[in-house]
């Protein structure tokens, strides 16, 4: 289904949280991306909109869990988590200076 997705539709948004900030010293960074896209469209989205190389892509997913709202009940969405690891020197600072 990736095939279908234009780069720029891969990644929706960058997750800024301490934990995040964290990790960005070892040189990965993490986004919420669309749910159906792979590994590989992930790596090329980040490689061509960051002018980095990408070393590594891990991916988890994540349901919508039960809420609610006096007599309404739902739940939240489900949604797609990616952490990217970039190869040596390479770094993404617009995702750096944000505090």
């Amino acid at each position: 289904m990736s095939a279908k997705l234009d780069i720029h539709d891969v990644l929706i948004k960058p997750l800024v949280t301490e934990k995040t900030y964290l990790i960005a010293e070892e040189n990965k960074y993490s986004f919420e991306v669309h749910r159906y896209a792979d590994k590989s469209a992930i790596k090329k989205a980040v490689e061509e909109i960051f002018s980095v190389k990408v070393k590594k892509v891990n991916v988890m997913n994540y349901k919508g869990k039960p809420k609610k709202r006096g007599v309404f009940v739902g739940k939240s969405r489900s949604w797609r988590k990616a952490i990217v690891s970039l190869e040596e020197g390479y770094r993404i600072k617009e995702l750096e200076g944000q505090q």
